[in-house]
């Protein structure tokens, strides 16, 4: 019955993708090329701001012919870079996508500003008509929202031919994300379409028409894809920075031309920022969970700017699937949650019950997050149970990803089975928050579930936990357990007591004590593949053991030293910087820092030459 089911969903999927591609290639493909120019907009009226942090140093390297994105460099020697061949999927989705021009933009000198121009102007006779890449719909999107948002920048002092070719080229890309915008991959990219079409019937002069179905269209999406707790259907963390990072500009054009903005985009920002601050820890970097990769602090402290609610994180977000436990300056952030649906669950993890655990500035416990490398191998890697702070059998996944060629080399690797029920309890008392969960990902190959409760002591101190594995039936697939906690690399692990603890000692000097009382503790090597600077080496603690002999196994954190306040680490002089502030059970408030200098500004208004 399980081969039917997953056979079904992979047959589904395959249908809808075929069903997909075919639309888009009516919608988008031959046809859509021999479709006349559209009327060319009068002028831009207004330009949405970039959010995103911009770094002026790539400048100079672009004006010399090398353009080094998503990790690989390329030299043009003269060459126009739209007409360069072999290189990696990845660079030519960053070229084609333009999201280098706030780089260009941030020198503020007129050899970047003509070089901008001259490199959209090249774009445009290159590639304006059709390209393999350039007219995939989420490079499509980038394109235009990065037009759009450095639009001053590359219009001022234009001659009025290149005036209207870039305002032509704007208004076809307008139109080709409104015919493809239903054949788009659901989720973040099909929302991020449903944004830049509605962007572009703000700024764009004569497009008032599309704005009301623009907003619906707009309003639709946010409505499937955003849960009532403030969440994003793929339960991804970076989702919602993606999101904001480009509806916050969206809703300001709006306001700034006086146009009314619908309650539910409203109400979807303010579930939304809520729950930013969920998944922070106090130094400011998101848990690593279903997808979540090295934090833009920079960016994320630009969105909580916009946050006038500054609403308390909430602590528990079942829609969503996660528990947040506090205790003084303690956080503990655990994933309660079923796997997203098909279509959403391309870079969904199978990290049921894994959490993560901090405490101050000092991260402790972690997952091993995403690489950022264009990987398959290290993809598959950080999407495995094993990379996560949890617990595995025989060295299997909770959930099973799509593998089956040729499917994954359409579809790539949604998840096909996974755990069906996920129950979870949580008390709160003076003393602590305890929380209890099971998923049942392991019930049909092992005959049995998977059991947590964890209890977060109120001062922050002692973080307590059982893992128990309850057999339903027999099976011979074997019951070898590996309960796994990946470390922070700034942690410094030596074992104790003949290997029956581990001391853990942080930056800062604080230490923790970590045991578990008749079970013998491992201390391997680990890697933590979401760290800005690339993959770093760590430390994990490890218990193995068998259901048979060891049916429960119950571990403890203990600190046993507190902070040197004297010895502060780069991370907490960073953080102090940025004024991110302590948590407590009673108030747990962040003050977002804006670090550009137009976040809560208006839009730039663009006038023709």
């Amino acid at each position: 019955m399980k081969a039917v089911t997953e056979q079904g969903r992979i047959w589904r999927l395959a249908m809808g993708h075929v069903w997909q591609k075919g639309m888009r290639w009516f919608h988008g493909g031959p046809l859509f090329r021999l479709l006349p120019s559209p009327s060319v907009p009068d002028r831009l009226v207004i330009a949405p701001q970039d959010l995103r942090t911009a770094d002026e140093t790539n400048a100079a390297d672009i004006y010399g012919g090398r353009f080094l994105f998503s990790g690989h460099l390329v030299e043009t020697r003269g060459q126009s870079p739209f007409l360069t061949e072999g290189a990696h999927p990845d660079w030519y989705r960053s070229l084609h996508g333009f999201e280098w021009l706030r780089d260009l933009r941030a020198t503020s000198s007129q050899i970047s500003r003509q070089n901008a121009r001259v490199l959209a102007d090249d774009w445009i006779t290159h590639c304006g008509r059709w390209d393999r890449v350039a007219w995939q719909p989420p490079v499509v999107t980038r394109r235009m929202l990065s037009w759009l948002s450095h639009s001053p920048f590359l219009l001022e002092e234009s001659d009025r031919d290149f005036y209207t070719r870039f305002l032509r080229s704007l208004a076809r890309h307008q139109r080709y994300l409104r015919r493809t915008i239903n054949d788009t991959q659901d989720g973040v990219e099909r929302l991020q379409a449903a944004l830049a079409i509605a962007a572009a019937s703000v700024c764009l002069s004569g497009q008032s028409r599309f704005t009301r179905q623009a907003l619906r269209r707009l309003d639709y999406e946010l409505a499937r894809q955003i849960l009532p707790d403030g969440g994003h259907v793929s339960r991804n963390p970076r989702a919602l920075v993606e999101i904001l990072a480009d509806l916050l500009p969206v809703r300001q054009v709006f306001l700034a031309q006086g146009l009314e903005m619908t309650d539910t985009v409203i109400q979807s920002v303010d579930r939304m920022m809520p729950m930013l601050r969920f998944f922070r820890h106090h130094d400011g970097a998101l848990a690593h969970f279903n997808g979540m990769g090295s934090t833009p602090n920079d960016l994320v402290a630009t969105i909580m700017a916009y946050d006038d609610a500054r609403g308390a994180a909430p602590l528990n977000v079942p829609h969503t699937g996660y528990q947040r436990l506090i205790g003084n300056q303690s956080v503990m952030i655990m994933d309660t949650g079923l796997p997203p649906r098909d279509a959403v669950s391309g870079s969904a993890h199978a990290g049921c019950l894994s959490f993560e655990f901090s405490s101050g500035l000092n991260r402790i416990i972690v997952n091993c997050g995403v690489s950022e490398r264009s990987s398959d191998a290290w993809r598959k890697v950080s999407r495995s149970t094993p990379a996560h702070s949890t617990a595995t059998l025989e060295d299997t996944s909770s959930c099973r990803f799509l593998a089956v060629w040729p499917f994954s080399r359409w579809l790539g690797a949604p998840v096909v089975a996974g755990p069906k029920t996920v129950p979870v309890e949580r008390q709160q008392d003076e003393a602590g928050t305890r929380v209890t969960a099971s998923h049942d990902g392991y019930l049909s190959a092992f005959g049995t579930i998977h059991c947590r409760d964890v209890r977060l002591a109120g001062d922050g101190s002692v973080l307590d936990g059982i893992d128990s594995f309850p057999q339903t039936k027999p099976t011979r697939q074997g019951d070898q357990f590996a309960i796994r906690f990946h470390l922070h690399p700034l942690i410094k692990a030596s074992v104790l007591r003949g290997g029956t603890a581990v001391l853990l000692v942080c930056p800062d000097g604080e230490a923790w004590e970590f045991d578990s009382p008749g079970q013998e503790l491992a201390l391997e090597d680990s890697i933590y593949l979401s760290d800005v600077y690339g993959h770093r080496k760590t430390m994990q603690m490890v218990i193995y053991g068998r259901i048979a002999s060891s049916p429960a196994v119950v571990w403890q954190f203990r600190r046993t030293a507190v902070a040197n306040t004297e010895r502060r680490p780069l991370n907490r002089v960073r953080a102090e910087a940025l004024e991110l502030p302590l948590e407590t059970p009673d108030e747990h408030e962040e003050t977002g820092i804006d670090l550009t200098s137009q976040a809560a500004s208006g839009s730039d208004e663009v006038s023709p030459p």
